[in-house]
């Protein structure tokens, strides 16, 4: 019999931790790699679909699909690779249940995933973005920079692409009916009404409409500027006007799409790592099981 007071139970717990950091680092860095490889891969891929004419590569949505598509492939590739090795080169657990010997393994794969993400993104994030940004870039630009200049011109923002874009519209409206006016007109006064048009199409920009006193006055000044009579210079404003709203127009379709396809990118590049956490983690299970397998054919033989 055991003296009162003396415990009951006695466990036994090892002093080793179940995490094998080893082979979990070693396939977090194979993940990494291989990772590297099919991005350059892909970016090089996806290149190929940018066209420098317009309408003729892909759209903004199709490349940014076809890219997110492409993670969920590297995704499964790398962390296959990763969390297999992870499960394969540990040392075998003895005296332990199946069911945690899976558990463990499981554990070890998913590690391996989440170590090989953290340095993907800290470590190779601004390298990789580069490489897959250009391709969506160029395509982003040339979908929607024409429109986005032109709207640039209309905008409150005036920075150097908005004046160049508003010096066209401006150009446009001042445009003698005889070439020879260009030259013989007071430079003074010629600044002083383009800076008036300009400011009167910024600030129907702003206002989203010109109202009809400015479009007079606009009439008016375009007018006198260029010898055309009033219903001509009238008409001329009009088609300007015209010009810059289907810009507006533009910009704002090219944003739309933009918008989408960062939406559906970004729900799919979240779909395509909890497809890696998924692979990885079966794989590392995989992996684990067939070395236990391979170590017991041995010692049987």
């Amino acid at each position: 019999m055991q003296p009162i007071g003396a415990d009951v139970s006695s466990t036994t717990e090892s002093s080793s931790t179940a995490v094998s950091w080893g082979p979990v680092i070693a396939g977090a860095f194979a993940a990494c790699t291989l990772s590297l490889i099919l991005m350059l891969l892909g970016s090089g891929l996806g290149l190929t679909m940018v066209s420098p004419w317009s309408g003729s590569g892909a759209s903004v949505t199709k490349f940014a699909v076809s890219t997110a598509v492409w993670l969920v492939i590297v995704q499964w590739l790398s962390s296959g690779v990763g969390g297999y090795l992870a499960g394969r080169l540990r040392t075998k657990w003895v005296n332990v249940h199946t069911d945690e010997v899976y558990f463990r393994d499981t554990a070890h794969g998913f590690l391996a995933w989440a170590l090989a993400t953290l340095l993907v993104v800290g470590i190779l994030g601004s390298a990789l973005s580069g490489a897959l940004g250009s391709g969506v870039q160029a395509t982003s630009t040339i979908g929607s920079g024409a429109a986005v200049g032109a709207s640039a011109g209309a905008s409150s923002n005036a920075g150097a692409a908005a004046d160049n874009a508003t010096s066209y519209f401006v150009d446009s409206l001042f445009r003698p009916t005889d070439p020879s006016k260009l030259a013989a007109a007071n430079p003074q006064s010629d600044a002083a009404a383009t800076a008036q048009a300009t400011h009167i199409l910024i600030a129907g920009a702003v206002a989203g409409d010109i109202s009809a006193d400015d479009k007079t006055y606009l009439s008016q000044l375009v007018s006198a500027r260029t010898g055309l009579s009033e219903a001509d210079a009238k008409t001329r404003v009009d088609a300007v006007l015209a010009k810059v709203q289907d810009a507006k127009v533009k910009a704002k379709q090219a944003a739309d799409t933009a918008r989408k396809a960062t939406v559906t990118f970004a729900l799919l590049s979240a779909l395509s790592l909890a497809i890696g956490a998924f692979v990885a983690s079966a794989a590392a299970a995989l992996g684990g099981r067939q070395r236990d397998e391979e170590e017991a054919l041995f010692l049987a033989r």
